[in-house]
């Protein structure tokens, strides 16, 4: 479906958030019969809209204005097991979504990166070495900014997210997964959904498919995957793969490009973002080997994201470390890898998902360090790590209270991690509150060094 197609129908906006406002603003332009937005939350009326295109409905009368429309087109925010979402299908209701939409008329622009990890930096880091070697771009999604809200451009590079990729009907020309693990489960319904909504990103015919090939779960996924013309996926970072780091280098073939020290982020996992992102680079043409010092440059001056790794030095010679968009026990299990050969404490919990965490606990078993739980789901952490001989394990009454537990247990010279293993609602805004949280609680307890 494109917005072409919702002329002279009865349209519904569930959601009155970023993207729902930027949802009103396209379809307001193709003249629907009626276009209203719906915000089904409790405290609906303390969200203020008053965009005049679309009247809000909520409360009692959510569903109801749901249910009068012919199509419905949900925010990234509206679970799919939502209560209301079964009764609307069985209408006969089309339920789609903002990026699916604009996928549809924009695929064959589109390079759309996914995965449970690393979607966020090898997006990035695609849209910054494409630019370096002269293909300018737009870079959006998952970050913020909704796709109905990206500018003109002959070329777009976006982060997806599970909730974007579960509704489209069209995949963009490059589709690209860099990782596949339990997410979100709570909002899919479970694993099998989570991993068909996340893959749907691949469902519908793209040109090319690049993959992180070290990763197991996504490997035995996409048995049978193929892209346009039966090509099979492209897999990157492996020890066959054409792209790949051995010995230091970053290599194409047999080809050394440059140093692995180019690229400034920690981390193994990282390192197989960036062969991902030249492989994909590849898969559109571009003479990869031919322009090695642009790219190498592009590398060099490639900072990261916020939140991910961010170090932050400190007088008494420890190394804290924001890490807390790693919302999932792999993601974690990263970022403690990225860190071995240091005296490390981690600090970990959040919002209770129910996730799995004995994946972490077999991570943990050879390793020594000290884990520091956080309300709501660290104690329930720290009792799957109990009995491990090399962990020590702290409990906190919150997250200022275990840095200042971790300043006391951390030598000089260590590292404290925040990457919580869970998401950041309940006890925070969101994960950039957490963020100053955290900031703050090492100012506030830097006498104590």
């Amino acid at each position: 479906m494109r917005l072409a197609d919702l002329r002279g129908r009865s349209v519904a906006v569930w959601g009155t958030g970023r993207e729902g406002r930027a949802a009103v603003a396209a379809i307001a332009a193709h003249e629907p019969s009626r276009l209203i937005a719906v915000n089904d939350g409790a405290g609906y009326l303390e969200d203020p809209w008053d965009d005049p295109r679309a009247p809000l409905a909520g409360g009692e009368h959510a569903f109801a204005a749901l249910a009068s429309a012919d199509v419905i087109v949900r925010s990234p925010g509206v679970p799919s097991t939502h209560p209301f979402m079964a009764d609307l299908r069985s209408r006969g209701i089309t339920i789609t979504g903002g990026s699916a939409l604009w996928m549809a008329d924009h695929a064959a622009q589109t390079v759309g990166v996914t995965g449970s990890k690393g979607k966020s930096t090898t997006s990035s880091l695609i849209s910054h070495l494409l630019a370096a070697v002269g293909h300018p771009n737009a870079y959006g999604g998952n970050i913020g900014v909704p796709l109905l809200d990206l500018p003109p451009a002959e070329l777009y590079v976006l982060e997806l997210s599970s909730y974007q990729c579960a509704d489209l009907t069209d995949s963009p020309r490059v589709a690209v997964v860099t990782s596949l693990f339990p997410e979100h489960l709570d909002a899919h319904g479970g694993e099998r959904e989570y991993y068909r909504d996340k893959l749907n990103l691949l469902a519908h015919g793209p040109e090319l498919i690049v993959v992180n090939g070290v990763d197991e779960r996504l490997r035995d996924e996409l048995r049978g995957v193929t892209a346009r013309d039966d090509v099979p996926p492209v897999r990157a970072a492996a020890g066959d793969s054409r792209f790949r780091v051995e010995d230091g280098l970053v290599k194409c073939g047999d080809q050394a490009l440059f140093d692995r020290a180019a690229l400034q982020l920690k981390g193994a996992h990282n390192e197989r973002n960036l062969c991902v992102a030249l492989a994909v680079l590849d898969g559109m043409g571009v003479d990869v080997i031919g322009s090695r010092s642009e790219l190498e440059a592009a590398v060099r001056s490639f900072q990261g994201l916020p939140h991910r790794l961010t170090e932050i030095e400190d007088p008494s010679g420890v190394t804290f470390v924001d890490d807390t968009l790693s919302t999932a026990p792999y993601a974690t299990m990263h970022a403690v890898e990225a860190y071995d050969g240091r005296p490390l404490t981690v600090l970990v919990g959040g919002t209770d998902r129910g996730l799995d965490y004995s994946p972490l606990r077999d991570f943990l078993a050879s390793r020594e360090l000290t884990v520091i739980g956080m309300p709501d789901s660290g104690p329930r952490i720290l009792s799957e790590l109990s009995g491990l001989p090399k962990i020590t394990t702290h409990h906190s009454d919150d997250l200022a209270d275990a840095v200042r537990i971790a300043r006391a247990v951390t030598p000089p010279g260590g590292v404290v991690l925040l990457s919580p293993a869970a998401p950041s609602y309940g006890r925070f805004r969101n994960y950039e509150h957490r963020s100053e949280a955290f900031l703050e609680a090492i100012a506030a307890t830097a006498g104590n060094a």
